[in-house]
């Protein structure tokens, strides 16, 4: 076979394993072949090829009612990401402290395609309950930490999200463009973002930027907690606190190989 046309090939395949792994989401344990091919836009029987061949490698594995889910063999490949494990590690004790001095829920997340990817989380009892979870993604619109992300991204990546369409979460939702780039112009001005019941109702995220040594927003901090108690005035002072602790944890740990395993969340 030409090398090229081995290449294409190669890409496809690659491709729909992918689609076949990408169908799966954290609210999502288990599908069955059909859903597994309605999320992955692949036939059925290509479908079935490729996850049983997953199966076969133990990335996937069958499920207790007769569908696919994902394998700790894959759990274990992904946790080895640089990216979100560096940062999660530097992050927790600073994370653990806000978490005991408030005790509201505490995330860390990072800009991945066009999404807050939320790569750790602190709660206890007296949190109140969230949608975010551990690799979980969330709207960058609609999220403290999103509006962190977004407003320190560049201007064509936020036209992008906004061309992308704002859905309405709840009644508060920011679903006006004009509104929104107003928001993170406030953003950049304050040094912090709020979000009061835009995607949750009952609830106030205030959410701060976690900065490399060159200033460059690489993360957001945030504290999500009920909107009837968690004032965001009180809130602000110790997330940027908390996020300014988090960025000197980041840019004081030694390099390997010459990087701190960062990259800018703008980076595609």
């Amino acid at each position: 076979m030409n090398p090229d046309k081995q290449a294409v090939v190669s890409r496809s395949v690659a491709a729909k394993v992918v689609a076949v792994l990408d169908a799966f989401r954290p609210d999502t344990h288990e599908m069955s072949l059909n859903e597994l091919a309605r999320r992955s836009g692949l036939a059925i029987s290509t479908a079935y090829r490729h996850a049983n061949e997953l199966v076969s490698l133990g990335l996937l594995e069958p499920g207790d009612q007769g569908g696919y889910r994902i394998a700790l063999r894959l759990w274990e490949v992904g946790s080895l990401a640089l990216r979100g494990l560096s940062m999660r590690a530097l992050a927790a004790p600073v994370m653990l402290d806000l978490y005991e001095a408030t005790h509201e829920n505490v995330h860390l997340a990072v800009l991945e395609e066009h999404e807050a990817l939320y790569v750790a989380k602190t709660t206890g009892r007296q949190s109140v309950p969230v949608m975010s979870k551990e690799a979980r993604r969330l709207p960058l619109y609609a999220t403290g930490v999103g509006k962190v992300l977004l407003a320190h991204a560049p201007e064509p990546f936020v036209h992008a999200v906004i061309a992308r369409g704002l859905r309405a979460y709840t009644p508060h939702t920011i679903i006006s463009p004009a509104q929104l780039l107003r928001t993170l112009e406030s953003v950049r001005t304050n040094g912090f973002a709020s979000s009061t019941e835009e995607l949750t109702l009952g609830t106030v995220s205030v959410a701060a930027p976690v900065r490399s040594a060159d200033g460059e927003v690489v993360a957001a901090l945030s504290l999500v907690g009920r909107s009837t108690h968690a004032e965001i005035d009180r809130l602000a002072p110790a997330v940027r606190t908390a996020a300014f602790g988090i960025s000197r944890a980041i840019n004081h740990a030694p390099r390997a190989n010459g990087s701190n395993g960062q990259r800018s969340p703008h980076g595609r």
